[in-house]
């Protein structure tokens, strides 16, 4: 397999899906509870829906407001059918945040369900909306029109994609609008190109782990690239069987539905992982083969407990919503290597500079993570300045983050640029202190964070370490005990904040912007 990175995007998914029309594709515990659907009649909703959305609307861009399953995945096939791009919208940011979302995207124009109007009222819903679900269950009333439309994809699919004007090529075009988490910040807009889509899936077309086709578990949200990309592009470009389930947090549902499913790979998050093995009862697991895991750092501990208590392999990638997402992976066997986040994909590349200097350094040494490739977005959506600071002219993406790659290829992540403090003239790594304090008190990593390490300015030394803690904790134990692990006194934090709870973002991530407003009201 190898995408032209020319083509449509939506050209591509039109292609795949016809192919093999009659192969059931997904499992929907959503909207649609438990029916099985084929990749056939997902291939028909979604054109027939294309055609409904072309008379109802005219905009270029089309929020979408739904979680992952059938109504999710129809709503984008069909805006990429139609020659729009697909703006999925994070539902759970607030009022506010979305507004600004909804008017920086231009966006009039939004798909949803009316279970999703119900549910969330403060989002800034636009008068203009077309309800899938709706939509879906005048389809289910009209099966001879479904069986219709997937037949005559199926044996006349040049005269089918003609008909419903899907767009041939796309290239360098704009294919998804997607937003950041916001986790430090106002959420950025990154528009991915179909040559950035097509070509993460390719490159994660090459990975040996898919190539028996397991069932796949998705609940990952649609507005997370992870969920995005991963979970429902290449899933459907692969041909993969889904199981999908509204939440990743309704662990309750999501474990039915993998012992029900014999699901055999899980996409997730440490954070969203963790309700799992609290949570699970006994053979509920038991298909499980992989755990694909990305967006946050794993601790060593949790991926332990999970190969430990599951019998599984934990597998752990590193990407960015920039980079469409995916960057590098590990991979069962000799492709694995515990703590690191795996090699890097085919055609991507690597480079390390100093974060003060900006000066290239050693890849073996490490520095700030750089990357080009063709799955390497071109900007910022509206924003020329903040595009100029992150991206060279020779094509470098400045992660922000730092890490290193060694002598066998794998990539390790040492933390974020502003998860760094220079004190005194050194470099200190807030998260290995973290992990030093959670080792020291014998914590395990939660579903919850407890506690996370942050600073403030110091007249002296230029910053401080500040302990921010949901949990009761003695600083002077916790002082004690570092210093005498050999730790160096400038990573021993100064200061001791107790919090209700450290605030995290729906998508898991710690929400660092909300804990800069905790500090600056001391």
């Amino acid at each position: 397999m190898g995408f032209n990175l020319s083509s449509n995007l939506g050209k591509e998914i039109f292609d795949s899906l016809r192919k093999s029309p009659f192969k059931s594709f997904l499992s929907d515990y959503g909207i649609n509870p438990k029916k099985e659907l084929s990749r056939g009649v997902v291939l028909a909703l979604s054109l027939l829906f294309s055609k409904q959305l072309r008379e109802a609307s005219k905009g270029s861009r089309v929020g979408i407001v739904l979680p992952p399953g059938l109504a999710g995945f129809v709503a984008n096939f069909a805006v990429l059918f139609s020659g729009r791009v697909p703006v999925n919208l994070n539902f759970t940011l607030g009022h506010s945040i979305n507004c600004e979302i909804l008017e920086d995207a231009h966006i009039e124009f939004v798909l949803t369900a009316s279970g999703m109007v119900k549910k969330f009222p403060d989002f800034p819903w636009p008068e203009q909306k077309l309800m899938v679900d709706e939509f879906l269950h005048m389809q289910s009333a009209q099966k001879r029109i479904v069986c219709m439309t997937l037949l005559r994809a199926w044996i006349f699919p040049d005269w089918t994609a003609s008909d419903y004007r899907i767009p041939r090529t796309g290239g360098d075009e704009v294919s998804a609008l997607l937003y950041t988490s916001g986790s430090s910040g106002k959420p950025k807009g990154v528009p991915l190109s179909h040559r950035n889509l097509l070509a993460n899936c390719n490159q994660l077309y090459g990975l040996e782990l898919f190539k028996k086709q397991p069932k796949v578990l998705l609940n990952l949200p649609l507005f997370h690239s992870f969920g995005f990309t991963v979970g429902m592009l290449f899933s459907t470009l692969r041909g993969l069987p889904l199981a999908t389930a509204p939440s990743p947090l309704d662990h309750k549902l999501n474990l039915r539905i993998i012992a029900e499913q014999k699901v055999q790979i899980l996409l997730g998050t440490p954070t969203f992982l963790r309700g799992y093995l609290k949570k699970s009862k006994q053979g509920q697991l038991d298909s499980v083969r992989y755990v694909v895991a990305g967006a946050e750092k794993s601790p060593q501990l949790f991926r332990e407990r999970w190969e430990k208590e599951v019998g599984c392999q934990y597998l752990e990638g590193y990407g960015l919503t920039e980079t469409s997402p995916a960057l590098s992976f590990n991979l069962p066997g000799r492709g694995k290597k515990c703590g690191s986040v795996g090699r890097l994909l085919s055609g991507v590349e690597c480079c390390t500079l100093d974060p003060e200097s900006g000066q290239e350094t050693p890849l073996s040494e490490g520095g700030m993570l750089c990357f080009r490739g063709p799955n390497i977005f071109a900007g910022y959506w509206n924003d020329p300045q903040r595009s100029e600071k992150v991206l060279s002219e020779n094509g470098w993406f400045k992660t922000g983050d730092l890490g290193k790659l060694d002598d066998e290829g794998f990539l390790w992540i040492e933390g974020r640029s502003s998860r760094f403090s220079k004190i005194g003239g050194e470099m200190v790594p807030h998260a290995r202190v973290e992990d030093e304090i959670m080792d020291l008190l014998g914590l395990c990593p939660s579903e919850e964070p407890s506690l996370v390490v942050t600073s403030l300015p110091d007249e002296q030394k230029g910053e401080r370490l500040v302990l921010l803690s949901s949990i009761e904790l003695d600083l002077d134990h916790i002082k004690n005990g570092l210093s005498k692990r050999g730790i160096p006194n400038l990573w021993i934090p100064r200061k001791l904040l107790p919090v209700q709870e450290i605030p995290i973002l729906p998508t898991g991530k710690i929400n660092w912007a909300e804990i800069k407003t905790i500090l600056f009201q001391l």
